[in-house]
């Protein structure tokens, strides 16, 4: 697993945490933030993935 999977999925997760945050607290602007940054994740986690796969 390279640094980019790992990144990657760690800022999923954070993603995940601020809209469910934002969902209780009913916070729009939050709830967007953690969207986006599920989704930079999710690009970077796959960019990882890419990575793996054309250093074997």
């Amino acid at each position: 697993m390279n640094k980019d999977q790992v990144k990657g999925r760690v800022d999923q997760a954070k993603g995940d945490a601020k809209k469910a945050v934002g969902k209780v607290l009913d916070d729009k602007e939050l709830q967007r933030d953690g969207k986006v940054q599920k989704a930079v994740g999710r690009a970077q986690a796959k960019y990882g993935d890419a990575k793996q796969k054309i250093k074997r």
